[in-house]
């Protein structure tokens, strides 16, 4: 997998094409030759997609990868309608065709990390505020590389233990948390969950927590009606001096700049 990052590391996408795509019953994509990649991932329900006349079946936790000049077509199930984000994309300049290194369906790879960069890059894109096309391109190569990261370590990062950690943690961000707590959870030494966690998911417990927890703290903010103090409170942070700093060292900027951007 190095050398696949090596190879994709100095490629520029553009993305032509983004939807946080909820299924009505009755969805379908008609068949087609598609003129770019399609790479979408599949968050609740389950769909049949027909990629050169092989079908399909993905369900959450799994990601569809077209490449171009594909022939594609799909519909959802009407009892399970499918909830995806599926991006578009070409390569720059526009005559470069390489692939993606990844089979057509690859299950079980989409981490709640991942989720909170979707619904980032939903925010960024929706938005449109002046240089969006270069923070959604900056976005969708972070996706990209958290993708093929999480398939290189896929059989470390299929230990239950973690996955447990990962679940609660999205469930209960809000609250007091810690890698002692989680450890008693699972049944398992902090010392040793730590290290089990971090050569699991590549980054500490810690990150984790902060990283979920600022990715709910940005979209409260994005949505307004909240002050920045009352959105650290929601998050799981009781001193705002500490949440600001977090924030930023995640994000980059301040998170009075995205309470700014709605009151103003």
């Amino acid at each position: 997998m190095e050398t696949e990052f090596e190879r994709l590391q100095d490629m520029i996408p553009d993305v032509v094409f983004f939807v946080d795509r909820r299924c009505f019953p009755n969805w379908e994509i008609i068949k087609q030759t598609i003129d770019f990649h399609d790479l979408t991932f599949v968050v609740e329900g389950k769909s049949n997609y027909y990629v050169n006349g092989v079908k399909h079946t993905v369900e959450a936790g799994d990601v569809v990868y077209i490449p171009v000049g594909s022939v594609r077509e799909a519909h959802t199930f009407k009892e399970n309608p499918a909830h995806s984000y599926a991006f578009n994309f070409k390569w720059l300049p526009n005559e470069n065709t390489e692939p993606l290194p990844l089979q057509t369906v690859t299950k079980n790879v989409i981490t709640n990390e991942l989720i909170g960069y979707f619904k980032q890059f939903t925010h960024v894109w929706m938005s449109r505020q002046p240089g969006y096309l270069m923070q959604a391109r900056a976005l969708f190569m972070l996706i990209l590389h958290r993708l093929l990261s999480n398939i290189r370590r896929d059989s470390a990062r299929a230990d239950q233990r973690v996955n447990q950690v990962l679940v609660y943690v999205a469930e209960h961000y809000a609250e007091e948390l810690d890698l002692a707590g989680m450890a008693e959870i699972v049944g398992l030494h902090p010392v040793y969950l730590g290290k089990l966690f971090k050569k699991n998911m590549g980054y500490s417990f810690k990150e984790h927590l902060n990283m979920i927890r600022i990715n709910h703290a940005e979209m409260l903010l994005s949505t307004g009606g909240f002050s920045v103090t009352q959105v650290a409170e929601r998050c799981g942070f009781r001193d705002i001096s500490y949440f600001s700093n977090v924030f930023k060292s995640v994000k980059g900027y301040p998170p009075s700049t995205v309470f700014k951007c709605q009151s103003g």
